[in-house]
This record gives structure tokens, C-alpha cells and sequence, in this order.
């Protein structure tokens, strides 16, 4: 079953962030974009990569609105643990939530239950608590956080324009698309 369009499920959880271990719900994710990146594991190879990335481009999300939460089944210290050895963590200003128990991963559908590690996944949430886009990439598979970027964007502007949607390969500004039959065989 598609977990598109469906209410985050409700979750605790204590997260490490700029310094500070801090608490997380499902309520947070509510009145604003966000962005529920899942990842295997602290101390990794592909996961540093992705989420350095993340943190490069952190401030292009908050521009428009969006909290990036990125999720392992490592607890807040081994997060805060990474951080205090890694430059490239040491960098991240978004939140970093521990899943010890797998219970995030299991609601996101993520859990590789054999490893008691989550997948590669990444899930836009509207304001509203719905997810909006998922992607789920094989543990070798790095994402993109420009890619991600555009990918919101494009949610925000569907969200905000009723009756237009953004073809492949959308960029901020560019064409729309208003489904009608008059553009039935003519794309």
C-alpha cells in the first residue's frame, strides 16, 4: 500500500540538535513542510555523504519553509557521538532523530528488519501531516539534495496552485501544466 497522502503515524523520539538533545513527535512535523530522510546507519560510508549534502543545503530548505529531520536507528548519542568525530556531521544544523527501536522506521515502512537498519528513504510531508512524495533508494544509492530540493518546490507550487501540476524536469518559474481534456494526446 502507497503511502502517499496518508497522516505520518504518531511517534517520540529524542533527537541531537546543534548541540542539544531535544525531543520529537509526529506533531512537529505538522504547520510546516518537511523533509523525514532516512538513512542505515551513523559511522557508514554513502550516509556521511548524504547527509553533509543535506547540510550544505540546509538553508535553501529553511528559505522556503522546510524542516529536514534525518532519521537512523542509532540513538542521540551515538548521533552526538558522530558529530563531535566527523567535520562533515559536526556541520548538520537540522535534527537528528534516534530510532533505537525501529518503531519511525517500521511506520515510514523503511525497517530492513533482518539488518535492524532502515532504508534509504525520504518522504516530503505537507503542512497538514500527509506525505506527499516518497523515494526508497538501495543502500548503495546516494541521493541528491538539489534533486530533493526541486522535488519540493514542486510540491509546494502544486499545493499552492490547484488545478496545475509540474511536468518532469520542472524548475521553479518554468511552464505548468492544467490537466483538461483539450490537452488529452497533445503532451
Amino acid at each position: 500500500m502507497s503511502l502517499i497522502n496518508t497522516e505520518v503515524k504518531p511517534f517520540q523520539a529524542k533527537a541531537y540538535k546543534d548541540g542539544q538533545f531535544i525531543d520529537v513527535s509526529d506533531a512537529d512535523l505538522k504547520g510546516k513542510w518537511s523533509v523525514v530522510f532516512f538513512y542505515p546507519a551513523d559511522f557508514t560510508f554513502v550516509c556521511p555523504t548524504e547527509l553533509g549534502d543535506l547540510a550544505d543545503n540546509y538553508a535553501e530548505f529553511q528559505k522556503l519553509g522546510v524542516e529536514i529531520y534525518s532519521v537512523s536507528t542509532d540513538t542521540h548519542f551515538c548521533h552526538k557521538a558522530w558529530a563531535d568525530a566527523s567535520d562533515v556531521i559536526k556541520k548538520i544544523k537540522y535534527t537528528m532523530v534516534g530510532d533505537p527501536t525501529g518503531a519511525i522506521s517500521r511506520n515510514f515502512e523503511v525497517m530492513i528488519e533482518a539488518a535492524g537498519l532502515a532504508d534509504r528513504g525520504t518522504f516530503v510531508i505537507d503542512p497538514d501531516g500527509k506525505i506527499q512524495i516518497v523515494e526508497i533508494n538501495a543502500g548503495g544509492i546516494g541521493r541528491d539534495a538539489l534533486e530533493l530540493l526541486r522535488k519540493v518546490k514542486a510540491a509546494q507550487y502544486v499545493a499552492s496552485h490547484p488545478g496545475e501540476v509540474c511536468p518532469a524536469k520542472w524548475q521553479e518559474g518554468a511552464a505548468t501544466l492544467k490537466p483538461s481534456l483539450d490537452l488529452v494526446g497533445k503532451i
